[in-house]
């Protein structure tokens, strides 16, 4: 006779590994049934009130214009086409405002440690100073202040005869495209894949036989044959250089930044950097003081220190709150509103003004800010994984 030794099996909703999950699960379905109840409820709303939902005002006419836009737009352009324009407005501010707010953060977090009293000093009060400034006041000061405080165009403050400063705006030179501008870019960017390829070839013959090898000169070196190798293809410049000049009704030539945009940028930059700061500055501190003292003992300058031996350790603590800052900036962008620069929200708001499509317009905006984030975030965790300490 066969003695039974094993346990009664423990029912799934009892299973410690199960449970977890089946809550989770449950907690989806309750999101989804809130979600379509809100949903269904304002459609009937809407109903109510002879609303019906859709997007098909997407296809007729905006009549607005937009001052500021990378692309053509007139008033005659359809609502899609104005919420395109209103996307890259905000892309623009935002990228732009990432870039500098990364350099501005990162050179104000090192001076903030730095022996220098005058550097230590003047980084503590900026970092002071603008964390503990609300945002919004800050763009209304550059805006207000600043911007539209400068002399109207017919007296605009000239700077070596290449900026021009006025409350219509800040002219300075650009570059426009040639019709060999895209076959440099092409160019160069096989230039750049090739130099990286050479770098590393060079590198690891220089660890393997201990001898100099220059990996650095030789990439630069693939990269200058590469675009000497374009010019003789297309024998022309890939940018020809626009100089601004002083019209009657605005300027000519060159590239002219718009007083909401400039207040924007600089509110966004000078706020979203003295976060990155404290940031840069708490991953410093984190490495460890060995490291910093066996590196001095091999007779390494400072520069050379926090260069190779500082930075690359505290940048993966620096990573993740690093890129908290920079879905903050993403969205702070659509503060542009109060300084009438037509971003994806000022374009949403009129066109919600002139539609009263709110769910659909609503629904657009978090769609774009949700996808921007994502896609901010997936490339700065590509950029943590790769900057993880790999472990034998």
């Amino acid at each position: 006779m066969n003695k039974h030794s094993s346990a009664k099996k423990t029912p799934f909703w009892r299973d410690k590994r199960v449970i977890p999950i089946l809550l989770q699960v449950i907690f989806a379905i309750l999101v989804v049934l809130a979600g379509v109840f809100f949903f269904t409820n304002a459609l009937g709303s809407m109903k109510q009130i002879g609303l019906v939902f859709g997007y098909d005002f997407l296809s007729k006419m905006a009549q607005f214009d937009i001052g500021d836009k990378l692309i053509e737009f007139t008033s005659t352009d359809t609502y899609g086409k104005a919420f395109i324009v209103g996307i890259l407005n905000t892309i623009k501010v935002a990228f732009i405002g990432i870039i500098l707010a990364t350099i501005l953060g990162f050179i104000v977090g090192i001076s903030r440690l730095s022996n220098n009293w005058l550097a230590k000093t003047v980084a503590t009060f900026y970092v002071e100073i603008f964390r503990n400034t609300p945002l919004l006041v800050q763009i209304f000061i550059w805006f207000y202040a600043v911007f539209l405080s400068l002399p109207v165009i017919e007296n605009s403050i000239n700077a070596f005869g290449l900026f021009f400063f006025s409350n219509r705006g800040t002219a300075i030179p650009w570059f426009d495209l040639t019709s060999s501008s895209l076959i440099w870019l092409i160019l160069f960017l096989i230039g750049i894949v090739l130099s990286f390829v050479v770098w590393r070839v060079r590198l690891k013959q220089q660890v393997e036989s201990g001898k100099r090898k220059f990996p650095l000169y030789w990439a630069t070196a693939t990269i200058i044959i590469s675009l000497g190798i374009t010019w003789l293809i297309t024998s022309e410049y890939p940018l020809l250089l626009s100089v601004p000049e002083i019209a009657p009704r605005g300027f000519i030539g060159g590239y002219t930044i718009g007083p909401g945009f400039g207040a924007l940028l600089v509110a966004l930059v000078m706020y979203t950097a003295s976060f990155i700061a404290e940031i840069v500055r708490g991953g410093i501190m984190a490495v460890s003081k060995g490291q910093v003292e066996a590196a001095k003992a091999l007779g390494l300058k400072n520069s050379t220190i926090l260069r190779l031996v500082i930075l690359p350790q505290a940048i993966r603590i620096i990573i993740p709150p690093l890129t908290s800052q920079y879905l903050n900036l993403i969205k702070n962008s659509s503060l542009a509103a109060a300084v009438a620069y037509q971003e994806l929200v000022g374009v949403g708001i009129t066109v919600l003004s002139q539609t009263g499509k709110s769910i659909e317009v609503i629904s657009i905006i978090i769609l774009v800010y949700l996808s921007m984030s994502l896609l901010t975030s997936l490339l700065m965790n590509i950029f943590n994984k790769y900057t993880q300490l790999v472990e034998r």
